[in-house]
């Protein structure tokens, strides 16, 4: 799992942990949040080890699915959890720029595909295939469905991560499993305040909006259900039914 050291990729991490998961636990640079969860992981009975890789590396992508499969010779889900989240917007003081559209491209969808492409090419040539299918589970955004401009290369670059969803589902059948997972507001972002945080997380039809919890279980219920490839789940309590034309974090103090 990428980008599995903290955060909501911590919380997935050991949910799949407490329902008899091994879990391989990728960071950037975060090595003792990683090291921590991998205790955490281990306390719970099930295998655990950390792997490092800058996902902004092609070759490192490479060699991290490769450590990983010799260390987790089964590996039978991916969660690509890790990305890229800073602001710009077209039109603002903070405008898009090439250097970051392209970093945020490249760890937000380059890295989760090749990652999709190196797990299909090993269940394609594996020679005992298990009747329950295979697994890759994409951590996207809700905002996807209910737009606004800000946060614009992250935006477009899980917009293309989206796209890829349905394609790579077809294309990877019937080895692999494609799946997205399109969490709400699930925690404090930037510089947001907890009471700025608990408010907009209050802005849903439900009155409340996804909990690391919530997210986790729904990965793993997504990594559990054979049947479901080529589609998006969205974990949010509604939150992509209102529109908005700012993101949901400035509307709050």
């Amino acid at each position: 799992m990428t980008g599995a050291a903290k955060r909501l990729g911590r919380e997935i991490a050991l949910q799949f942990a407490r329902q008899g998961w091994d879990v391989a636990v990728h960071y950037g640079r975060s090595e003792q949040d990683a090291r921590d969860t991998v205790a955490q992981i281990l306390q719970l009975g099930v295998k655990a080890q950390a792997f490092q890789a800058d996902l902004a590396d092609e070759k490192a992508i490479t060699d991290l699915f490769t450590a990983v499969g010799k260390a987790f010779p089964d590996l039978h889900c991916l969660v690509n959890s890790a990305s890229l989240f800073e602001y710009d917007r077209a039109n603002s003081s903070e405008p898009l720029s090439g250097k970051s559209l392209h970093q945020h491209m490249q760890v937000n969808l380059v890295a989760p595909i090749l990652l999709a492409q190196l797990m299909f090419s090993q269940q394609r040539d594996c020679a005992n295939q298990s009747a329950d299918l295979p697994s890759v589970i994409q951590l996207l955004d809700q905002k996807l469905i209910n737009p606004n401009p800000d946060y614009l290369s992250y935006t477009l670059s899980k917009a293309a991560l989206l796209s890829s969803v349905e394609i790579l589902a077809m294309d990877f059948a019937p080895h692999l499993r494609v799946v997205g997972l399109a969490p709400g507001i699930s925690l404090p972002s930037g510089d947001q305040t907890q009471a700025g945080f608990a408010k907009a997380h209050q802005m849903t039809p439900l009155g409340r909006s996804s909990t690391p919890a919530d997210v986790a279980k729904a990965a793993v219920f997504l990594a559990e259900s054979g049947a479901i490839t080529g589609t998006t789940l969205y974990v949010d309590g509604g939150q992509h039914l209102i529109s908005s034309s700012r993101d949901v974090m400035f509307k709050t103090d």
